[in-house]
């Protein structure tokens, strides 16, 4: 397994110099927030008659656009683009599941489900990339399946949605793949190309889908709602992606994935302060038992999806 640390310790020692540590701490802190606004942008829009797949089309297509520069300018890089492509397209793809699933189901429960994506991510690094997981990972990912399951459970999810349920985890899987991706074939791009190129192959990915849907799925029927597309594209994307890249190597790996499960509470309070869903206590105890794997990954070796896209790329 191929340590980050050391490239990790030099992009954190290049960004000390120039953002205060506490500035990182928040800008973290901020993005984690951001990401955690998607239900409220997602429900919001689908509710509105726009269909899930172009909801997932809006959310990255603002990157895609802004970013493609960045792309022009490392095209002679096109292998490492080209595994960028690939799996921003299974993003975008896992991402119809999770717009999909929060139309019917508490966004409390659908973001517990999110955040089986570790679980995802040890296996296909392990199957795909010979990325053994350390005893810690897999502790961590078995209170994470625990909490799946409590969130997931009939007293939780009324039967006729467990379907919903299932398409859900596409989302997770779409994560998890994209984090090895990121791992282990992005590491020799710059930052801002990783985050242009799954961008882009959210985009391109999705656009079938676009191209062949009815108009009245695409478009909100208020004009006020377009507000909510460049939201978002903006808030939840863009915006926080760029944040972690500058923040996150500042504080490390670990204190960014601690910070960063700020992002499962702030969908339990967009659930329960803008749905008005009440927050039942299996869907608390899975959110403590989330935390908790968290938690217990804190290490030098943690690499969440942020991290690597604030990496130092190798040379």
């Amino acid at each position: 397994m191929r340590d980050s640390s050391e490239f990790m310790a030099t992009s954190s020692a290049q960004n000390r110099t120039s953002i205060p540590y506490a500035i990182a701490v928040t800008g973290v802190l901020f993005a984690s927030i951001c990401f955690g606004l998607v239900p409220y942008f997602s429900r919001s829009l689908t509710e509105q008659g726009v269909a899930p797949y172009a909801v997932a089309f809006y959310r990255y297509i603002i990157a895609a656009i802004l970013l493609l520069p960045v792309l022009i300018l490392h095209r002679n890089e096109w292998r490492e683009i080209l595994w960028g492509l690939s799996a921003g397209a299974v993003m975008g793809f896992g991402w119809i599941g999770y717009v999909t699933a929060l139309e019917k189901l508490p966004a409390s429960t659908v973001g517990v489900l999110y955040m089986t994506y570790p679980v995802f991510t040890l296996v296909i690094a392990w199957a795909v990339f010979a990325d053994t997981p350390t005893r810690r990972a897999l502790l961590a990912s078995g209170l994470i399946v625990v909490a799946a399951v409590i969130a997931g459970s009939p007293t939780s999810v009324p039967a006729e949605h467990l379907p919903t349920l299932l398409i859900s985890l596409a989302a997770p899987f779409g994560f998890g793949f994209g984090i090895c991706v990121l791992v282990h074939r992005l590491s020799r791009i710059a930052p801002l190309a990783r985050i242009a190129s799954v961008s882009l192959g959210s985009v391109l990915g999705l656009a079938p889908l676009i191209l062949g849907a009815d108009l009245g799925e695409l478009l909100p029927r208020e004009q006020a709602d377009w507000l909510l597309i460049v939201g978002i594209g903006l808030v939840t994307a863009l915006v926080p992606q760029l944040i972690y890249t500058i923040c996150s190597p500042v504080i490390g790996a670990s204190q960014t994935a601690v910070i960063g499960s700020i992002e499962l509470p702030t969908m339990f309070a967009v659930g329960f302060l803008a749905f008005g869903e009440a927050i039942s206590l299996p869907q608390a105890l899975a959110c403590s038992l989330v935390l908790g794997a968290i938690a217990i990954t804190r290490s030098r070796k943690t690499r969440t999806v942020s991290t690597v896209l604030a990496k130092t790329p190798k040379r």
